[in-house]
């Protein structure tokens, strides 16, 4: 996962807030991961089980049938399934944008396991040359993969955004009301590492929040741990454990009237494990 643009203003259109569906946010301290490696299964589910971590983006490879993969996610199910653990299956390449065939391939690999509760796609569009060489049919592209693959599976498809999509139109249409359309919720990169006020997480998240309650589409909100030479406003990796915990906990609070709160994903478990206290 990309933290290009993450330093990007932070002045974003309004939305309706029609229609939020009967939601309301989400409990405190509802807390997702993503897990990008290998590591060991029990320390995985050891480590979501003591951070309250109800959902586990599990990476998985294009090849996990053949490559010795499946053994090990097939253990982490069974863990997961005896703490009450979601697991989604995270896959996504820039290239997936016009090779919808490698996508839907994917995602057919995803659902022959049986092992997984939802697809969580982290397909970041802007990587693309076409993002700003033909950026209405990048836009356009993108959505199309997201109909076909919501069209070839019953599992639920949510989807990672930059916090920043709903500055981007489709003639009168907005790219972010689109994707919301199209998935069963929302993913926001809000990689920042304080709370609220000015350029803070909720701040940056706002747009999407309200877009998402017009549409009666859960907002997770995000934070990022890894070292980010380019954005140190953007990680909680100078900062540690403890200002991680504080500031989530303000999120949390800050959101309590925020009908389409999904709740945080901490990006990622390789990097979160290993932050000083």
């Amino acid at each position: 996962m990309s933290a290009i643009l993450m330093a990007a203003a932070t002045a974003l259109p309004g939305a309706s807030s029609a229609g939020s569906a009967g939601l309301t946010a989400v409990p405190v301290n509802t807390r997702a991961m993503w897990l990008w490696g290998d590591d060991p299964a029990a320390d995985v589910i050891s480590w979501a089980g003591e951070h309250n971590i109800s959902e586990v983006f599990v990476h998985v490879a294009p090849s996990v049938l053949t490559d010795g993969g499946l053994a090990r996610l097939q253990e982490l199910k069974e863990m997961a399934v005896a703490r009450r653990i979601k697991l989604r299956a995270l896959g996504g390449d820039p290239d997936w944008v016009t090779n919808h065939a490698a996508a839907l391939a994917w995602q057919r690999t995803v659902v022959s396991t049986g092992l997984f509760d939802g697809i969580h796609l982290d397909v970041e569009p802007y990587l693309v040359e076409g993002w700003t060489t033909d950026l209405p049919g990048t836009e356009a592209a993108y959505l199309k993969l997201l109909d076909r693959m919501r069209a070839a599976s019953t599992l639920s498809l949510e989807a990672d955004v930059p916090f920043w999509f709903g500055q981007y139109k489709l003639g009168r249409k907005n790219l972010a009301d689109e994707v919301l359309r199209r998935v069963n919720g929302v993913t926001v990169m809000s990689y920042r590492d304080t709370a609220t006020g000015p350029n803070s997480i909720v701040a940056v998240s706002l747009d999407w929040l309200a877009r998402g309650k017009a549409a009666g589409k859960r907002v997770r909100l995000a934070a990022e741990t890894g070292p980010l030479a380019d954005c140190l406003h953007c990680t909680f990796h100078e900062e540690g454990a403890a200002a991680l915990k504080l500031e989530l906990a303000k999120v949390d609070e800050a959101t309590r009237q925020t009908a389409a709160f999904g709740g945080i994903a901490v990006h990622h478990y390789g990097a979160w494990h290993r932050l000083p206290a």
